[in-house]
């Protein structure tokens, strides 16, 4: 379900961005409405708690939320009860902003954090306006939160620092923590997966799929700020068979371990199966870079890889899709209908970079099985 592009309205036929309010107080109600006074935009109603909130998105249907609730007084509830019932832009701001990884993890577009600006400041209330008209053309679709805890596969993780709880029975007690024995020396096939706008909750779908003996290593690059990224990494590692962590420079590859890029540099595979971490060449617009990983990917892995570009704004990671389907690697592009912003996956598409073009829901199950393939010939190789 994707949100609309915009009311129209006003004089001259000046597009107007409808916007529903959710915070814990009416007087901080009342502060977020006059932030967002302007003639383009328009508070079409507001909410003090989730279920009002789902509510009023289903009642009013607007272009955006603009949510100052405290993620563990409700505000994560907001954003995932409105992002099943009708996927819409969610931007959070103030007491939501405190723990921004764990509102994107729920759904959330967009977070408005402390800035060196007064909350009440001309510039503030102007960067908050462009933030909610930027995130309304952000296309959105439901949030798979809901279906992974109805699979048991969501570790009850509720975005608090630490507070990830494992899930029962010996096979989440003892997943491995490695892949099978003889895969690590000759170097395990690798799946190389490039995200990002709406990409945590894509990742989290995909990585679901993935049984706990994989026998490959998984890279995953997610275009995201500097400090989120560990948060992220702790999400995932709950909702995941395999186990998640943001990579280190020099450790060796192993199959069934995910490696998350750290946000301010490039995540590589270096010769001998090994991670490498490389500061961002000069001007490089997205660190991490989806491209760097893949081009590293296709010299050293080869036609012994898998590559996965997902929802994103932008073209990076199209043109090292592109090589590593030109070294023989299997090549996924998520769908149009699916991704939040189906910017990534078309560049993919016009550089005939992609092999299958899937669903998200498709997208894991494709994944272990080019895994399969890409490990059977080392079946009957030598030690």
């Amino acid at each position: 379900m994707s949100s609309t592009d915009g009311a129209r309205g006003g004089g001259g036929g000046v597009a107007v961005l409808s916007v529903a309010l959710v915070a814990g107080t009416r007087t901080r109600l009342k502060v977020l409405e006059r932030l967002l006074a302007a003639p383009n935009i328009v508070v079409c109603g507001a909410a003090q708690d989730a279920s009002s909130a789902e509510s009023l998105v289903l009642q009013l249907q607007p272009n955006a939320v603009l949510l100052d609730l405290d993620l563990w007084g409700g505000g994560l509830e907001a954003i995932e009860r409105i992002m099943a019932v009708r996927a819409t832009p969610i931007v959070v701001i103030g007491a939501a902003a405190e723990h921004p990884e764990a509102a994107i993890a729920a759904g959330a577009v967009d977070v408005v954090g402390d800035l060196d600006l007064p909350p009440g400041a001309a510039d503030y209330a102007h960067l908050v306006r462009r933030h909610l008209t930027v995130a309304s053309r952000v296309r959105v679709i439901t949030h798979p939160r809901g279906r992974l805890r109805s699979r048991g596969l969501h570790r009850a993780i509720d975005g608090r620092p630490g507070a990830v709880t494992t899930g029962t029975g010996a096979a989440s007690a003892t997943r491995p923590r490695g892949g099978p024995a003889g895969m690590v020396a000759a170097g395990p096939p690798v799946v190389a997966i490039g995200a990002s706008t709406g990409g945590p909750p894509a990742l989290a779908t995909i990585l679901a799929e993935l049984p706990p003996d994989l026998p490959a290593a998984v890279l995953v690059v997610q275009h995201m700020a500097e400090g989120f990224v560990e948060g992220l990494a702790r999400w995932l590692d709950g909702v995941c068979p395999l186990p998640v962590a943001v990579a280190v420079e020099g450790e060796h590859l192993q199959a069934g371990q995910v490696y998350l890029a750290p946000a301010n540099q490039n995540l590589v595979l270096r010769p001998g199966f090994r991670v490498g971490l490389l500061d961002p060449q000069p001007g490089q617009y997205h660190v991490p870079g989806v491209d760097v990983t893949f081009r590293s990917v296709a010299e050293y892995a080869g036609s012994r890889s898998v590559g996965v570009l997902l929802t994103g704004m932008g073209r990076d990671g199209a043109a090292g899709l592109r090589m590593l389907r030109d070294v023989g690697a299997r090549t996924i592009g998520q769908d149009e209908a699916t991704s939040v912003v189906w910017g990534m996956p078309a560049a993919a598409q016009e550089l005939d970079a992609v092999d299958l073009e899937l669903p998200l829901a498709a997208v894991g199950r494709e994944v272990v099985a080019a895994v399969g393939q890409a490990a059977a010939p080392m079946a009957g190789a030598p030690s």
